[in-house]
């Protein structure tokens, strides 16, 4: 609890900046090796040995919606007043599915999977999968998010006031996900939820408790 604490006060002291780099000094620099590259608001250590993911928040479908996990109220988290924004990006617990939000509606990035599943393991050897894992939600049951519980990055970063745990409000920056070899041999005890850029397959990677989709437009 105290790490998550601590995670929360830095994310909130550095909520005001333009641009944000984790794990890194700055935000990769223009070709003079001097200026911040302008299109990053969000950005994370992405050398060569770089073997972690962003980890999305989980939330649980209610009306085919994802909302907050609130197990004994099914209710959005304080703040949300049921709107949900296009270019959300959760993971959906009720049927572990990464998701975002695209002209109103909920895109599927996981993928339909179709058991038994024949997949690569930690070890580049092929695994069968029979099915889904279990995902233990009990550190979200019961609990909403705090009214505070808001980080927005950008210059407008004061006076945005769209509902999200993270959210970028600059219109000509973007978010830079964490940049990893073969993610699903990297990370070795990756988390539901997890995504990550693949630089080998150049796919976005995502991890849903069970097994990694790469997806591409």
């Amino acid at each position: 609890m105290k790490q998550i604490i601590s995670t929360i006060a830095l994310m909130v002291s550095i909520s005001s900046f333009a641009q944000v780099a984790i794990g890194k000094t700055n935000v990769i620099k223009l070709s003079d090796g001097i200026t911040n590259n302008p299109g990053i608001s969000l950005e994370f250590y992405d050398s060569a040995d770089n073997s972690r993911g962003i980890i999305l928040p989980w939330v649980s479908t209610v009306a085919n919606n994802p909302f907050a996990y609130n197990a004994t109220t099914g209710a959005g988290y304080k703040g949300m007043n049921g709107t949900i924004l296009n270019g959300t990006i959760v993971y959906d617990l009720s049927d572990k599915k990464i998701k975002y939000r695209k002209n109103g509606s909920w895109e599927d990035l996981t993928g339909t999977l179709t058991f038994p599943l024949t997949v690569k393991n930690s070890s580049n050897q092929d695994a069968t999968i029979t099915g889904l894992n279990a995902v233990d939600s009990s550190l979200q049951d019961n609990v909403g998010e705090l009214a505070d519980a808001r980080v927005a990055i950008g210059t407008d970063g004061v006076t945005d006031t769209a509902s999200g745990i993270l959210v970028l409000s600059d219109k000509d920056k973007a978010m830079v996900l964490p940049k990893v070899a073969s993610p699903h041999l990297t990370i070795k005890n990756p988390a539901p939820g997890m995504m990550a850029y693949d630089t080998v397959k150049k796919q976005l990677a995502v991890y849903n408790g069970t097994v990694w989709s790469f997806w591409k437009p």
